[in-house]
């Protein structure tokens, strides 16, 4: 299958951001952010013009020390009714921890390999599944229940995973009571023409009817490519991990998410509406060194946007 060439009709009118950062990006930083600075991350965050925000993870405190202090967080974050708040959740007890805290949504996930499974999780994707359908009873109508499918294009143990494998997996979550799915590159094992393939799949065997978002790492360098092989087949949802920090730390070689304002700039360039700030996500990511204590991989922030002009160098004014 051949991707076709980006073409500007093709796409679609309206992107939605989903912002990671507080979960997905803080999870493997050697520096503990204190519950208020991650607090204050996600107010500024909510003003930006975000979709959704992960919060945070209601994991164990000993498998993922950065997200100990989940419940603090969210109690104390400021709610705009625009932006959904999201918690990862491993289990029924994280479940219930979460919806405690008054969390909109919940994001459950497995990874449909096996080996991974059993490495992240330390259970099968069927005894995951399984303790799927007790959150779905907990959880009733109080929030919302999105199903991510980590390793959905390739785990580092086992390799690419069978596309009918991850489309069964996301009708098992849809069969069990969840509502929408996510598509996770979890170790950015995709290529531009798999991601393709794969939406297009999902597209053909689910319909418009069920919300996709898609999960990119940019671990070697094509996560911008592979969110515009998904937009060609139809893709609008996408996390994102503010500086582009992040990464799984049971996933040999992990490395961040895509950043959210690298993404953002490329769809504000393509014309691309997302009901983003730039000018405010840029703000925040050029914050985010001095918080953490290093570097981050995001390039716009370092570089300014493609359309931000330049003075004409003096040499060339004193010879006008």
């Amino acid at each position: 299958m051949i991707v076709p060439a980006i073409r500007g009709a093709d796409l679609p009118s309206h992107v939605f951001i989903q912002e990671v950062v507080t979960r997905d990006g803080l999870q493997i930083e050697p520096r503990f952010l204190p519950a208020e600075d991650k607090v204050a991350l996600i107010d500024a965050l909510s003003q930006t013009g975000v979709a959704k925000i992960e919060v945070t993870s209601f994991v164990s405190p000993r498998a993922v020390p950065n997200l100990a202090d989940a419940g603090e967080v969210a109690r104390a974050i400021q709610r705009r009714p625009e932006v959904t708040y999201v918690a990862l959740v491993p289990n029924l007890r994280g479940a219930e921890a979460a919806l405690e805290a008054g969390m909109d949504e919940l994001n459950l996930v497995l990874s449909v390999s096996e080996t991974h499974n059993l490495a992240n999780m330390r259970m099968t994707p069927a005894q995951s599944l399984e303790g799927f359908r007790a959150i779905v009873a907990a959880a009733g109508t109080a929030a919302t229940l999105n199903g991510s499918i980590a390793t959905a294009f390739g785990c580092p143990f086992e390799g690419v995973q069978p596309v009918e494998r991850v489309l069964d997996l996301a009708e098992a979550y849809l069969a069990a009571g969840l509502q929408s799915v996510t598509l996770a590159d979890t170790t950015g094992m995709a290529n531009p023409r798999q991601v393709f393939a794969l939406v297009s799949a999902f597209r053909a065997r689910f319909g418009g009817g069920v919300p996709l978002t898609l999960h990119f790492h940019n671990t070697r360098g094509m996560g911008l490519a592979n969110v515009l092989a998904a937009l060609e087949a139809g893709a609008d949802r996408f996390d994102a991990s503010l500086g582009g920090i992040g990464g799984c730390p049971f996933a040999p070689g992990a490395t961040g998410n895509i950043s959210t304002e690298d993404l953002v700039h490329m769809l504000e360039a393509m014309g691309v509406e997302t009901g983003v700030d730039l000018s405010a996500l840029l703000a925040l990511a050029r914050s985010l060194p001095a918080l953490l204590g290093h570097d981050i991989p995001g390039q716009v922030a370092k570089a300014g946007r493609s359309g931000d002009l330049h003075p004409v160098p003096a040499h060339l004014r004193a010879a006008q």
